[in-house]
């Protein structure tokens, strides 16, 4: 199926996790994939994964200037920008009480700031009709331990694509957004976690959720490709949880 054939689609962090699988599914569905991601070994090996004549661009979302570098590259490779999944993202989790000023400023550059100049930056380049995709958290609607920060960057990010939705409108770009529950995602494991804890987490995690398990990154993938292409062609300003129905309990 070449639902995307055509298009020239760009994910941010699409080295690993949910940005690698849905970059790997857009490439899949006949899409020129453009991934953007900060370590250039990680970066290299999901472009050798990805196939199908990915590209990929090493930089930080949180540094502006990697965004003005990003595009023009695009720009010059390609000629313009069909979809832009913001997809990079960190997450410090603690409690209120021990967040450093360094702690919160790295997830609202990331997550938030690198998110907004990422999108506005992109947009000159972005054909009538383009789609953007939004990686939020089903924790900027529910609470969740040690999340306040993380939360918070997040819900701004929702907060951006219901003002683009009808920003944007005339040009037809919609904007959308996916909002994950837990994912068994490289993520988890930079957290810092011992193999034990891990287990018991996991497992806590999973007890949550009612469908009883943990997400998979292929199937928020899945999603994204949706969001991505002309299946959704009537869909702009949504969020879609992909919980397993973690925001219900």
């Amino acid at each position: 199926m070449n639902s995307l054939s055509g298009k020239v689609a760009l994910v941010t962090g699409g080295n690993s996790g949910i940005g690698l699988a849905s970059a790997t599914a857009f490439a899949r569905a006949g899409a020129q994939v453009v991934i953007v991601g900060r370590r250039q070994d990680a970066v290299d090996a999901a472009v050798r994964s990805i196939g199908h004549g990915a590209v990929g661009i090493t930089g930080d979302v949180a540094d502006l200037q990697t965004h003005d570098r990003v595009v023009d590259d695009v720009l010059r490779r390609f000629g313009g920008l069909d979809i832009y999944m913001a997809n990079a993202g960190i997450a410090i989790l603690e409690p209120s009480s021990q967040v450093s000023v360094d702690h919160y400023d790295r997830q609202f550059s990331t997550n938030t700031r690198g998110v907004f100049f990422g999108v506005t930056k992109a947009l000159p380049a972005m054909h009538d009709g383009a789609s953007i995709i939004l990686v939020s958290s089903i924790a900027s609607a529910k609470v969740l331990e040690g999340h306040a920060v993380y939360a918070a960057s997040k819900a701004a990010v929702e907060a951006f694509a219901r003002s683009w939705a009808l920003e944007l409108k005339d040009r037809r770009i919609r904007v959308n957004v996916i909002s994950p529950g837990p994912v068994e995602t490289p993520i988890l494991d930079k957290l810092g976690i011992g193999a034990d804890a891990r287990a018991g987490l996991d497992d806590a995690m999973a007890a949550a959720i009612p469908l009883g398990r943990m997400g998979q990154a292929d199937e928020l993938a899945r999603a994204a490709l949706y969001l991505a292409s002309d299946e959704s062609s009537f869909v702009t300003g949504a969020n879609l949880r992909l919980d397993g129905g973690m925001a219900l309990t």
